[in-house]
């Protein structure tokens, strides 16, 4: 990448951090998806426009700036569902989730069953892979439909965020068909987790996964992609903004992200982030820097802050562009 257009990044960092700074306030309210017979109970949380002043609200080790059961600002307001990764929960992003709300977006995140922090225990069974999309399908049924924001929610303006794991739903929700053969013949050979040998027995499911085309555009930051082949990637249609780190980590390698890149044929974006791992995409709170440095760390260069000012503003010009419409 060239020194200008480094240097224009850098100052659209800039002037997003400025503006972010005069909008409203997030407003943050926890919502409960009731269990059905679709999937278990579901827990999770809403960022969304807020014209009260900021807050500060903690969570666990997170410090959030925002104001709890705010009244939501505005109407017409477009939604982005949102997935973590594997083992983490729906703070997992929060500084990119509460900059779209800032910026006029309803932000949904949930804690995925049997795949959280808190609730691992069916963190390495194919059953995840499986429920993960139907769970962002139910979330976005209950935010449209039953949940306290559905009136002020426009269901023609529907996004998708996702990291690691969550980027993989993503592309399953927006109409990839998991390549279980292909995964056992070209990853599950050399791995020993208990999904590959879920796949390795052919346990997998026949039928395809859940898709939802509600989703019309969909951010995906280094997603685990080692079960997607070109053909299972052909259906896709939604825009993509599609981000890699370069060394990788926690199962993805770069060049499955890339490969996603090649093979994906819907109108995408394709950003490659120089000396990130992994973990570059999620914003560490000061409480783990010391207790999870394999969280936390970086390679001697990168800044986590300042990608992440970057990384926001680039996703909410991407939404703003597919998600928007131009002011009249």
């Amino acid at each position: 990448m060239s020194a200008s257009v480094n240097a224009c990044r850098f100052l659209a960092a800039i002037a997003f951090c400025l503006n972010s700074t005069l909008a409203p306030a997030a407003g943050l309210r926890s919502i409960d998806i009731p269990a059905d017979a679709d999937g278990p109970a579901i827990h999770g949380v809403v960022r969304y426009p807020c014209a009260e002043p900021p807050g500060e609200l903690r969570i666990g080790v997170f410090v959030l700036p925002g104001v709890k059961n705010c009244p939501l600002a505005g109407d017409h307001l477009p939604l982005i569902a949102a997935s973590h990764g594997r083992r983490a929960s729906f703070l997992g992003n929060r500084d990119t989730a509460e900059a779209l709300a800032d910026s006029g977006f309803v932000v949904a995140a949930i804690n995925h069953p049997g795949d959280t922090a808190l609730d691992p225990g069916r963190s390495g069974d194919l059953s995840v892979f499986v429920e993960r999309p139907t769970d962002i399908k139910r979330l976005i049924d209950f935010m449209i439909g039953t949940s306290p924001f559905a009136a002020k929610i426009d269901q023609d303006r529907i996004g998708f965020f996702g990291f690691s794991r969550g980027g993989y739903t993503g592309l399953v929700l927006l109409g990839a068909d998991p390549d279980w053969t292909g995964a056992a013949t070209n990853y599950c050979r050399r791995g020993q987790s208990l999904f590959c040998q879920q796949i390795l027995g052919r346990t997998y499911p026949s039928e395809p996964l859940t898709h939802d085309p509600r989703i019309k555009a969909a951010v995906l930051a280094d997603p685990l992609a080692i079960f997607f082949s070109a053909e299972s990637l052909a259906p896709l249609k939604a825009p993509v903004q599609l981000w890699a780190s370069e060394r990788g980590g926690d199962g993805v390698l770069p060049h499955d992200v890339a490969g996603v890149d090649a093979n994906l044929p819907a109108r995408h974006e394709y950003r490659v982030v120089s000396n990130a791992g992994h973990f570059a995409f999620f914003l560490c709170p000061p409480a783990l820097v010391q207790e999870r440095p394999e969280l936390c760390a970086d390679a001697p260069g990168f800044d986590r802050g300042v990608f992440h000012a970057e990384f926001n503003a680039d996703v909410l010009a991407f939404f703003r562009k597919w998600l928007v419409p131009p002011a009249e």
